[in-house]
């Protein structure tokens, strides 16, 4: 999220601003402010329906299989538990 949503979110916002004539883009029928508005509504349409979304479908995969380990797995480590196999060589 750090990377592609921040950064996302910023040239989604940036391009209403950036597409108008005074800042060398190809213009546009609306002003900036209308413009940036109008890709602040699309950022929050977009983070709201996908965090809708991942809510449904994270709850789906919780009632068929779990998001969680057993506390003896998380304790002996996933590596081992669930591989088979050593992270380091200690």
């Amino acid at each position: 999220f750090g990377v592609h949503g921040i950064g996302g979110i910023v040239g989604a916002l940036l391009t209403g601003i950036f597409a108008s004539e005074s800042f060398g883009g190809m213009g546009i029928d609306q002003s900036i402010a209308d413009q940036f508005l109008a890709q602040l509504k699309s950022v929050i349409f977009t983070l709201v329906y996908g965090g809708v979304l991942s809510f449904i479908i994270l709850k789906i995969v919780d009632s068929l299989v779990g998001l969680r380990v057993s506390d003896d797995e998380e304790t002996q480590g996933l590596d081992i538990a669930l591989h088979n196999e050593q992270g380091y060589n200690m």
